[in-house]
Parts: structure tokens; C-alpha cells; sequence
């Protein structure tokens, strides 16, 4: 049960949370793979490790001499498709303003590198709607771990205040689930994961089919 008058913090994953950006990844990286003269990227994902960001899975894909460089290129000719394929999903915006009219502190929670955030971001959203943005490497551990969401929220609450009624976190993942319940804040998940990992629903989580779920819902609490 989601109590909308005690909830003080919302944090959001970006990725397939916020912004439709799998399409531009997916193109993206299958472009770096073809110059690598590696298999496309429906091959390679066998290869990623659940507890760690895209980026971070470079080295299990190109290996740990050629990551880095891979990762370099990918994240260039992403900023270049990505202002002809991002998008969000609907009633998103809609979400973010109904919470932020009503006093919620608003936080972006992604393991994403902060400087493809920053460059899409404004594509979507003016930043100001958010108020504060967490990104990949800036805590000490990123999601799955409690470390990120108690860096998101350093100044206002203290790990040990933290719980369901107070902090919700709401992304498209396990790993977000994850982050949520090792930190003591409510897990929500819309959506499917971007990777389409199964598993099985769990009592401890809340699931919406898609924003527009989310946000009828909402309006009624």
C-alpha cells in the first residue's frame, strides 16, 4: 500500500525508467561491436553482470584492453544518435509534476555516467524539476547497493532513517528493487526490465504496468 502523505523522498532510475534511451543504446553499441568485429549486442548481454552499470559490463564484452577505448567511442556516437532517438513514455512528465506540486522531493538514482545524463537529459526534462541528480561512481556504490541512495539523499536523511513509508524508489529493474529493500526505502517497479530479466514477483515489491498506471493510481491516494 502506497501512503502518499508520508512519502518525503521519490528517486527515480533514469533508464528505462524516465527515458525510452534503450533503443539508442542498443543501435549505439551494435555499431562499436561491428568495428570490434564482435557478435551484436542480443549475443554479448549473456556476458553482463546484473550488479554492474553498462558501462561497467565493458570490459566483460571487450575485454579489459580494449574496454576503456570501446567505451569512448560508444559514448560519443551515443550523443550523436541521441537527439533523434530518446524519448519517454507517457504520462511520465505528468508523474514528476503531480509528485513535485505536492512537496516530494524529486531525485534522479542511475548508475548511468554523468555525462551522457547531463548531455540528455534537457532533451526530455527541464533539470529543474529535479532536485538533486545522482549518477554512476559519484558514491561510494552504486545500485544495487544502499550506498547510492543514501548518498542520494546525504543532508536530509540518515541511513538509519530511512524507511518504506518515507523514501520510494521507483525504476524498471532487480537492481533497483534491490537498492531499495538493502536500503530500508520502498521498492517500485514500472514497466519491464530493460534486459528482460525473469524472475519471480516478490511481496516485497510494488508493480505498475507502466506509468500511466502509476499516475492513475497515485491521483487516487
Amino acid at each position: 500500500m502506497l501512503n502518499l502523505q508520508e512519502v518525503e523522498y521519490i528517486l527515480f532510475d533514469w533508464d528505462n525508467t524516465l527515458a525510452e534511451s534503450r533503443t539508442c543504446l542498443v543501435a549505439t553499441v551494435n555499431e562499436i561491436l561491428k568495428k570490434y568485429k564482435l557478435a551484436d549486442w542480443e549475443h554479448q548481454k549473456a556476458k553482463r553482470d546484473p550488479n554492474l552499470s553498462f558501462r561497467d559490463n565493458f570490459p566483460n564484452v571487450f575485454g579489459q584492453e580494449k574496454a576503456q577505448q570501446a567505451y569512448a567511442e560508444y559514448a560519443e556516437l551515443y550523443k550523436k544518435n541521441v537527439g533523434h532517438m530518446l524519448t519517454s513514455f507517457p504520462k511520465v512528465k505528468e508523474t514528476l509534476e503531480f509528485l513535485k506540486k505536492k512537496g516530494k522531493k524529486i531525485i534522479i538514482l542511475t548508475n548511468k555516467d554523468r555525462a551522457l545524463l547531463d548531455f540528455e537529459l534537457p532533451l526530455l526534462f527541464d533539470k529543474s524539476l529535479f532536485d538533486r541528480i545522482v549518477a554512476g561512481h559519484e558514491a561510494k556504490k552504486d545500485k544495487p547497493y544502499p550506498e547510492q541512495a543514501w548518498f542520494a539523499l546525504k543532508g536530509w536523511l540518515k541511513p538509519e532513517e530511512f524507511s518504506p513509508d518515507k523514501v520510494w524508489i521507483i525504476g524498471d529493474s532487480d537492481m533497483d528493487s534491490q537498492c531499495a529493500l538493502s536500503a530500508n526505502a520502498k521498492p517500485i517497479r514500472v514497466g519491464k526490465a530493460i534486459w528482460g530479466e525473469k524472475e519471480v514477483l516478490s511481496p516485497l515489491i510494488t508493480y505498475f504496468s507502466s506509468f500511466e498506471d502509476l499516475f492513475k493510481t497515485l491521483q487516487k491516494l
